[in-house]
């Protein structure tokens, strides 16, 4: 399994995260609901759906990754050099990875807990999803204090799993890369749709 500098696997997690806030501000904060809500086809997603599904993750992940940070400040498990990923957890931030050239691979369906509704509140979930996001870099800054390699987050579908604080920050950043993809490319279809309507 693949074995990172500690600080700079966190700048890396930092740097994309904010890339992330300024994309979703840029390209999405001042669209119209009407856009942010169409979707392609019954079966896929609006950019608002893409982005509350990432929210409904937020919900989870983010109070348990500042209860194991938490616990690391309390008990004083200091930060260490070097972090190794887990196997699990390598996979599951490698299989969420956008590709080079911006395809997916792994593909699959969101479990029910995850699968957002349609017709939703534009400003309620863009809201969250930036304030997310700050909370998630707020996050980062903290666990340079603590070793991510030996703290833990039980993932969210099956409470038994575990992995580590840093391979949690990568499945998180990964999946969240992930969807704000899907999101750009719905945003994508409905622009040319609109101008089709148009001519």
């Amino acid at each position: 399994m693949p074995t990172f500098t500690a600080d700079v696997l966190l700048d890396q997690l930092t740097a994309e995260t904010r890339a992330l806030i300024q994309l979703v501000e840029n390209e999405f904060s001042s669209l119209p609901n009407d856009t942010l809500n169409w979707q392609p086809a019954p079966e896929r997603w609006s950019i608002l759906q893409c982005l509350e599904h990432l929210n409904s993750y937020g919900h989870y992940y983010l109070p348990q990754l500042e209860k194991a940070v938490c616990r690391g400040e309390q008990e004083q498990i200091a930060a260490s050099t070097s972090f190794r990923s887990g196997w699990l957890g390598n996979y599951f931030a490698n299989s969420m990875q956008p590709k080079a050239d911006g395809s997916i691979g792994l593909k699959a369906k969101a479990v029910k807990a995850h699968t957002p509704a349609a017709g939703l509140d534009a400003r309620a979930v863009l809201t969250t999803f930036l304030d997310q996001q700050r909370d998630l870099l707020n996050l980062l800054e903290r666990a340079r204090r603590v070793n991510i390699g030996r703290l833990w987050v039980p993932i969210s579908i099956a409470r038994f799993i575990r992995l580590s604080v840093g391979d949690t920050f990568r499945f998180l950043i990964t999946h969240e890369q992930r969807h704000v993809l899907q999101a750009q490319r719905v945003a994508a279809e409905a622009k040319l749709c609109v101008h089709s309507s148009i001519k």
